[in-house]
């Protein structure tokens, strides 16, 4: 596959990240050249213990020339596992370098909805390549240029064993263009297949609540069961068509060894040559067509290496490495939006559309709204999450890309459906901070209500939650959610739907937390459909069709839009005595 132009700073930085490398691979070359020269060793040592010591019936030249051999082998062993301990590690800096790289930019590429490469298979085209740069096919970039020479000292020996040894040699490359042209269709469609089934597995175990209890085992298995089958049998037919060109090559190196050794004594029979260099080009053929069978064995890695450093390639082509931000002091809580236009990553209509207002400190706005309105697209905005397609959102006067990676330490963010992750309740409520600031988390869980039944859990604010099975209700999910925006004192809080999960208790806990919120000079953003939510709102914003049907003071658009609101936000009344919403 031919890297496309849009790709070109993809793999621009992929190639620079091995070209930092380089004295690596200059070492690699250099431990290489000598090895390859002490292969020589096994060579002349046989002609010299044919022409030296069998003829002169030497036994001390026969125990100099043993000893000088098993240095020189000593020397090789030591310089190829030098080798492999430096590809090892160049492999292992590649991975370091581009490990939180690739993981940032899957991350943006899911977070905006940008549908190929998945978390999984982008972490695995990065082991990929790490994996071949590790591995001995390194090596046979290094040792094909010495199957030449070796050839040519054949060659030396005798014409007839040199071309013995061409045409061989060119039945390896043969093989390996076989290799590739055979394989990798079947390599693809087992990614493919395994790819699939790899993510309906994960979609089935992360929900086997609602699997289960919709009796959706018995329906889904089938599906499941298909997709693992179609890709077993994909990996099968890869490792039969792999296995075949591999035992191909294996078998045909060692029978051309066995040929040029007949060769070799049929030509030492009419005189031509020594005994000595018949035995010396067996081993040289051997040696000389061992990179070329080494690149044949490991082609499958090598397949999958390219693979994933196109896809590695793309994928921070589309999402460019962060750039650091000159940092902005903390801001104040001024927001403005001036027509902004959102369209979701990879749809084609605007789910709001040209969208202005002003929110100062200490005021709360209230956005209602029916479903599809476009309350979560605008809480999406407001956190940087989505891109405005048009139009500008500020902070305190910046835009929010100014703020950078800073953005997410003024903003607290509860999303519609909580996620909490593997982890004790104090990580998650510190954002998975390293080591959580006790006094920070809770405060955060006084101020989200949450303080009293966090210390009801079995280890308090030590309890671990698992990466999946998580055994806490709707509401206490919301409340350890609403600590974690709270978390680190932000100065603009956005509720996406707060109260969905919540009781009367949270409700209030949640009304005080947005007082105590306004009273030290933030601002609230509340996505609502439920009245107890908005109560302490000041300004509503009523959405529809993504489009601003009303904005101002809560109680003039509530009454001048009653029905409306009415059928977004629930009945408004009967309120309690001295609600905000009393009619």
């Amino acid at each position: 596959m031919q890297a496309s132009k849009n790709d070109k700073a993809g793999f621009e930085e992929l190639r620079r990240a091995l070209g930092r490398s380089r004295n690596g691979f200059v070492a690699i070359g250099l431990f290489s050249f000598f090895v390859n020269l002490l292969v020589l060793t096994g060579p002349l040592f046989m002609l010299q213990v044919y022409d030296r010591v069998l003829a002169a019936r030497s036994e001390a030249t026969l125990l100099v020339l043993f000893l000088l051999m098993t240095a020189l082998y000593a020397i090789m062993a030591v310089l190829d596992h030098v080798r492999a301990r430096i590809a090892a590690r160049i492999g292992a800096r590649f991975q370091e370098e581009f490990d939180f790289r690739v993981f940032r930019a899957l991350l943006e590429r899911s977070t905006l909805g940008q549908r190929g490469i998945t978390t999984t298979s982008g972490m695995r085209d990065l082991d990929a390549v790490q994996k071949m740069l590790a591995s001995s096919a390194v090596f046979a970039v290094f040792d094909i240029p010495w199957t030449p020479v070796f050839l040519f000292i054949i060659f030396v020996f005798h014409a007839w064993m040199g071309a013995l040894a061409v045409v061989g040699g060119l039945a390896l490359v043969a093989l390996t263009a076989l290799n590739q042209s055979g394989t990798k269709r079947f390599q693809k469609q087992a990614a493919e297949v395994t790819r699939k089934s790899d993510e309906l597995t994960s979609a089935l175990v992360r929900d086997g609540d609602a699997v289960r209890a919709l009796g959706m085992i018995t329906s889904a298995a089938p599906r499941w069961h298909g997709l693992r089958h179609e890709a077993l049998s994909a990996h099968i037919a890869y490792s039969d068509a792999n296995g075949f060109y591999s035992t191909a090559s294996k078998t045909f190196r060692i029978f051309l060894q066995s040929a040029i050794l007949a060769l070799g004594a049929w030509l030492v029979l009419r005189g031509e040559i020594k005994a000595g260099a018949m035995i010396a080009g067996s081993i040289l053929i051997g040696r000389a067509l061992a990179p070329i069978e080494s690149a044949i064995a490991q082609w499958g890695l090598v397949q999958r290496a390219f693979e994933g450093w196109r896809n590695l390639a793309g994928l921070l082509q589309q999402v460019p490495a962060h750039v650091e931000r000159t940092a902005l002091p903390r801001p104040k809580a001024f927001i403005s939006l001036q027509q902004v236009t959102a369209l979701p990553p990879g749809e084609q209509m605007a789910t709001l559309r040209m969208v202005s207002l002003e929110l100062k400190p200490g005021q709360a706005l209230g956005v209602i709204g029916p479903s599809g309105s476009g309350k979560s697209t605008l809480a999406r905005l407001l956190t940087g999450v989505w891109p405005a397609m048009g139009g500008k959102i500020r902070l305190d006067g910046a835009t929010l890309d100014q703020y950078g990676d800073a953005l997410s330490d003024h903003i607290g963010y509860l999303p519609q459906d909580v996620v909490l992750f593997e982890g004790t309740i104090a990580e998650n409520i510190a954002r998975l901070s390293g080591t959580p600031d006790a006094e920070k988390v809770i405060e955060a869980a006084r101020k989200a209500g949450a303080h009293e039944m966090i210390l009801k859990l079995p280890q308090g604010y030590d309890t671990r939650l698992p990466a999946s099975g998580q055994r806490l209700s709707g509401g206490q999910k919301q409340r350890i959610g609403l600590a974690r925006a709270f978390y680190g004192d932000p100065v603009l809080l956005i509720l996406d739907e707060p109260n969905s999960n919540l009781d009367a208790e949270g409700s209030e806990a949640l009304n005080r937390a947005i007082r105590g919120l306004k009273a030290a000079g933030g601002a609230a953003v509340i996505m609502a459909h439920r009245p107890a939510a908005i109560e302490e709102c000041e300004l509503v914003m009523i959405l529809d069709n993504g489009a601003r049907v009303a904005f101002g003071p809560r109680d003039e658009v509530l009454r001048a839009h009653l029905r409306n609101a009415a059928q977004v936000v629930g009945p408004v009344g009967p309120m309690p005595v001295g609600s905000p919403l009393k009619q």
